[in-house]
């Protein structure tokens, strides 16, 4: 493949020119309309060669001889002192990337001098990765109001210089605006929607080293880049003020202290009208964060309680109350409850085939 050979591509709908290259990889191929598009070689078949290597270029048509001038043209000429040179109007086109039609929208910090990293100013730019021009405001609060910092329109697949500044603004760094809109010149577009960002900005990090990288693909020396929008998502920061969060980890350290939710014992009716009720913890609380064992096992006796007390009245009712096997602390409580409140009723341990040693059944009297 050389330059000049006309192609197709091979998995795309198109083709071209091919005008340059790219490395050993990739061909640019002019479309049509004139667009240079970047293409793998091998996804490109070659369907017209030249063989010479040179460009092809078409015969234009043969141009009328210009007609004499009029007399009254020759003398108006002649009265013109001035001599006028004729410049033609060229226009040009960005050149296109196809990933290029989504918003990619940065905003970029750079140190003038990284080895002085303690003293160097720094340069703000605002990296534009689309094939989109971009007309932007970038501003920064200032008196209860707005601070306009800069504002012009970036070109497609460009970054561009907005700011200098030392190291006694950054103060007013800490948060920045920006507004965008998207819009591409003498063709048709897909809208995109206006963008309106605040950003909050770590100026602890402009006085570490570490901070700025070299990983950026759209600068050479080290940079703090900030995406503004990605993939035509604008960026949200999450922050808090730290009193706020101070606030809510209190708030939930308390709702953690509390019972997730009122008592209201496991419980369940068997075939002979006995009522069955699980004291296990887990049972009846989801969430046991912040208890003690002394709590949980006040909150144990108050579903006892409350379970006693609502049938106190009908006489022989039948109720288990399955406490485990452990250690007995539930156990021993709940006969201690019996024996001291409800001294009427009899107490036994429940069904060993069924319970084991781990429940007691209660007859109201």
């Amino acid at each position: 493949m050389k330059i000049g050979d006309k192609v197709r591509f091979l998995f795309e709908t198109g083709g071209g020119i091919v005008k340059g290259f790219q490395g050993k990889d990739i061909a640019l191929v002019e479309d049509e309309n004139g667009f240079s598009i970047p293409m793998l070689i091998r996804e490109c078949v070659v369907i017209d060669t030249n063989e010479y290597n040179f460009e092809k270029k078409t015969v234009a048509p043969k141009k009328e001889e210009p007609k004499k001038p009029t007399k009254s043209a020759v003398a108006s000429l002649r009265n013109d002192d001035e001599e006028t040179d004729f410049v033609p109007q060229v226009t040009y086109r960005p050149m296109e990337r196809r990933e290029g039609e989504k918003l990619n929208v940065a905003l970029a910090f750079v140190p003038v001098d990284i080895k002085q990293i303690s003293t160097t100013i720094f340069e703000a730019y605002i990296v534009n990765d689309s094939n989109y021009y971009i007309s932007y405001l970038y501003a920064s609060p200032s008196a209860g109001g707005m601070k306009l910092r800069s504002q012009g329109i970036i070109e497609p697949n460009t970054k561009l210089f907005i700011e200098e500044f030392g190291r006694e603004q950054l103060n007013e760094l800490e948060r920045v605006n920006l507004q965008l809109f998207a819009f591409k010149e003498e063709k048709n577009y897909m809208k995109k929607p206006a963008v309106d960002v605040e950003l909050r900005i770590d100026t602890v990090k402009f006085y570490k080293l570490h901070t700025f990288s070299t990983d950026s693909p759209f600068f050479e020396e080290p940079a703090l880049v900030y995406d503004i929008v990605r993939d035509d998502r604008p960026v949200r920061q999450v922050y808090v003020e730290a009193d706020e969060l101070k606030e809510a980890l209190l708030k939930k350290k308390s709702e953690d202290s509390r019972p997730s939710r009122a008592p209201q014992p496991a419980r369940k009716q068997k075939a002979d009208n006995t009522i069955e009720i699980d004291l296990h913890i887990h049972e009846l609380l989801d969430n046991t964060n912040g208890m003690s064992n002394g709590d949980m096992l006040n909150y144990q006796l108050d579903v006892f309680r409350k379970t006693m007390d609502e049938y106190r009245n009908k006489k022989n009712q039948r109720l288990i109350f399955i406490h485990g096997k452990g250690e007995g602390v539930l156990r021993n409580a709940l006969l201690k409850e019996l024996k001291s409140k409800y001294g009427s009723c009899i107490s036994q341990d429940a069904s060993f085939r069924e319970y084991g040693f781990g429940a007691l059944l209660v007859i109201i009297k």
